[in-house]
């Protein structure tokens, strides 16, 4: 399960080593939320994180965390630099999934990409709305 989500503990690895790879991609999925979903309340952070675990998990993308957030075009605050503000992503790494499984989300006030419009909305949480 851990490799599936990008954590990647191979079995000739130190828990040292184990421990550090867990610890890169927390804290990278940390500034990934912040970066897209400051201000945004708790559950919706949550929300923006498990998009990113959902997506490691489809086949459909990357399969590492770091392959999904740096996966050309996917996240504007990583062109823009954001992704390099401080952050917070645990329960989304414990598994809480508020979003029911959704692969995408959006600012319907900021978004200025007409595909995600195609995108079967299944929740809003605060200014979001996440879709499949």
């Amino acid at each position: 399960t851990l490799a599936a989500l990008g954590l990647n503990l191979s079995s000739g690895s130190s828990s040292s080593a184990g421990s550090s790879s867990y610890t890169s991609n927390l804290n990278l999925l940390a500034r990934l939320v912040y970066a897209e979903a400051r201000g945004e309340p708790y559950i919706g952070q949550v929300a923006v994180a498990a998009v990113v675990l959902n997506r490691v998990a489809s086949s459909s993308f990357p399969n590492t965390i770091s392959g999904v957030i740096y996966q050309s075009g996917a996240f504007d605050v990583v062109s823009d630099g954001q992704i390099h503000l401080s952050p917070d992503a645990q329960d989304a790494l414990n598994g809480w999934d508020p979003t029911g499984g959704c692969l995408y989300y959006y600012n319907p006030a900021k978004t200025t990409s007409s595909w995600i419009w195609s995108r079967t909305v299944l929740t809003v949480i605060g200014k979001h709305n996440f879709a499949i």
